[in-house]
């Protein structure tokens, strides 16, 4: 992974903790990145690793010059912590930020009017190399520092690109907040299970099970999701009889669609 000079990372929790990973197994070599993190227990792991810990931005020399910036903290800290990185805002150096809410706008304030930036929705599957991020650059974000940013992802998952801002605020509420749809539907699955009669562990593994290798045959497959219900389903089945109520005019559609749509509200209002 050829990463331009230094690479910054302010934070190194579970989204940072998880891209370091990423790009370490890509080959990107540990003594390039520099690991802002207040805990001393994350920074003794990143040391044994290789990475350049320290506790603030304060102790960054002087001279530091990176390449890149990636923000990795919660968008609640942002306000705080931007103001120590505007100094690298200059030729050469790209901020990318995976906070939630925090526009293009609102790092340009930060950061300065011609400061590179680059925004990324990834999503907690990042943590197994599944995960999925879509990405948007302001107008100072050269091809070469678009490239970058979106290898850095690719390193985790999958990647798109997006030209219009506004679209982050469904794909926080799709692909952001989808794992914990997924989730919820292993929980209804096994609980549904358990009112047929199945034993509580046995049901959630069931769910469990049946959710992880759905997902794998869907990954694997060229045909849509479509099709793949279809292929599960036999006229006159018993697969039919659930899809019947869970297809319904109100059922698990217009559920979904209103679901997404409240999430697309709030992240707009998150950003405003």
């Amino acid at each position: 992974m050829n990463v331009p000079g230094p690479l910054l990372l302010v934070g190194c929790g579970k989204m940072g903790g998880a891209l370091l990973g990423g790009w370490l197994e890509a080959g990107l070599e540990a003594a390039r990145v520099t690991a802002v993190e207040p805990s001393p227990e994350a920074r003794a792991q990143l040391g044994k690793i290789g990475v350049n810990c320290i506790a603030a931005a304060a102790e960054l020399a002087a001279d530091y010059r990176p390449g890149l910036v990636l923000f990795a903290i919660k968008p609640q800290m942002m306000d705080a912590a931007l103001p120590d990185y505007a100094r690298f805002a200059r030729p050469g150096t790209v901020f990318l930020s995976i906070a939630a809410g925090k526009t293009l706008d609102y790092f340009a304030a930060g950061l300065g009017a011609a400061a590179a930036v680059v925004r990324s929705m990834p999503n907690t599957p990042a943590a197994v190399g599944r995960g999925m991020s879509v990405l948007v650059a302001n107008s100072h974000a050269d091809p070469a520092q678009r490239r970058i940013c979106g290898d850095l992802m690719a390193a985790v998952g999958e990647t798109a690109w997006v030209e219009e801002e506004t679209l982050l605020d469904a794909v926080t509420a799709v692909s952001g907040g989808g794992p914990a749809y997924v989730f919820l539907l292993i929980e209804c699955l096994a609980e549904a299970g358990v009112a047929a009669g199945l034993p509580a562990d046995l049901a959630m593994r069931l769910a469990r099970v049946t959710v992880a290798g759905s997902g794998e045959l869907v990954h694997q497959s060229d045909e849509p999701a479509s099709q793949l219900r279809k292929n599960v389903t036999s006229p006159a089945g018993t697969t039919l009889e659930a899809l019947n109520i869970l297809m319904a005019d109100n059922g698990l559609q217009p559920l979904m669609t209103r679901a997404i749509a409240e999430a697309t509200r709030r992240s707009r209002e998150l950003a405003s």
